[in-house]
């Protein structure tokens, strides 16, 4: 690359000085040339600000008044930075060496609005990471999914991903993008709080006519549920409420009213599994998602937009890949036809 757009890696901190501690020395090491580095605070009650004054004093910190979760964090942070590209990077994240330059020179050659790069597991770095992975998709019912992780199932990295692709959603995990796209389609949406927030950007990116990119010659690795673990009952909540949300705000009316029809006798299905499981605490956080998707019913309803531009479907899986994994038995994204794609 001869030219060097301003990128502004941006870190969401929320009492999180263990993970500052562990993983700001690799990213602070970054060697791309136009870079600033930013800590966003969700008012953390910690002493993780009082470490990264003492430590990286170069590294601007901006405060949030309150926690406003990832999806509203980012959105009152990224108000106050001025970049070409904004990287929203976890604070568990480990990244490695020029990370950050073949994101940037994929995304101004093909015209990328966002982009990922390839994510591993931290604990266990010979396989992908479920946040993302090497891309991510979404079937016809809603269930994200990514090359190199099918529900729960992640692969080992044998190379089989090495090629650049276009993909449905890029993962917040280390999200690359453009600030005037990240501005014009307003960012997060900040009622998700956490947790699906940047699949429902991305499809409103899709439907805006843009494209997102997925980068083999960056890794980093992602230690995954920072801040809620996988069993955590808030994330069963987050999950199965915002992806009932963005199912709401992003389908075509008709099939909206269609597929969340369908998901309510999955979810329930799940309920009665978290039940067979003895979590009762998963469970109820279920039935509660599904009642506050009712009471915000007619205000998801008024974030719907129409978009000018043709919605880019591709990364869109026209089967269920609930079905493909339990009754198929494919457990490897190399296993789905490409003819439902």
């Amino acid at each position: 690359m001869t030219h060097y757009p301003k990128v502004s890696v941006v870190i969401l901190n929320w009492n999180g000085k263990y993970f500052l501690e562990k993983f700001l020395p690799s990213v602070y090491n970054s060697t791309y040339p136009n870079i600033e580095f930013v800590i966003g605070d969700n008012a953390s009650t910690d002493d993780s600000l009082a470490f990264v004054k003492e430590y990286y004093p170069t590294i601007r910190i901006i405060s949030n008044s309150e926690n406003y979760g990832f999806a509203g964090g980012y959105n009152k942070v990224l108000e106050q930075v001025d970049a070409d590209y904004y990287v929203l990077l976890n604070s568990d994240v480990e990244v490695t060496e020029n990370w950050i330059e073949p994101v940037i020179e994929m995304m101004e050659r093909n015209n990328y609005a966002a982009a990922q790069p390839k994510i591993r597991a931290y604990h266990k770095k010979t396989h992908f990471e479920h946040a993302g992975a090497a891309g991510g998709y979404i079937d016809a019912f809603g269930y994200p999914f990514c090359r190199g992780r099918i529900l729960h199932l992640a692969e080992e990295d044998l190379g089989q991903y090495e090629d650049e692709k276009e993909i449905f959603w890029a993962t917040g995990a280390a999200l690359f993008i453009k600030s005037h796209v990240w501005k014009e389609a307003q960012g997060f949406d900040s009622d998700f709080f956490a947790h699906m927030e940047e699949i429902d950007l991305c499809w409103r990116l899709k439907k805006m006519g843009y494209k997102i990119g997925y980068c083999p010659t960056s890794t980093v690795y992602h230690v995954g549920g920072g801040t809620l673990n996988t069993s955590n009952p808030k994330k069963t909540y987050l999950n199965f409420r915002n992806n009932l949300f963005m199912l709401q705000k992003n389908l075509p009316l008709a099939q909206a009213f269609g597929v969340i029809f369908v998901r309510f006798w999955l979810d329930l299905l799940a309920l009665l599994a978290f039940l067979a499981q003895r979590k009762p605490k998963d469970a109820w956080a279920i039935s509660r998602a599904h009642q506050d998707f009712f009471v915000n019913f007619f205000k998801n309803s008024r974030k719907r937009k129409k978009y000018s531009a043709t919605e880019n479907k591709i990364g869109r899986y026209k089967k269920s890949i609930i079905w493909d994994f339990y009754v198929n038995k494919i457990q490897k994204f190399t296993e789905l036809s490409a003819n439902n794609f």
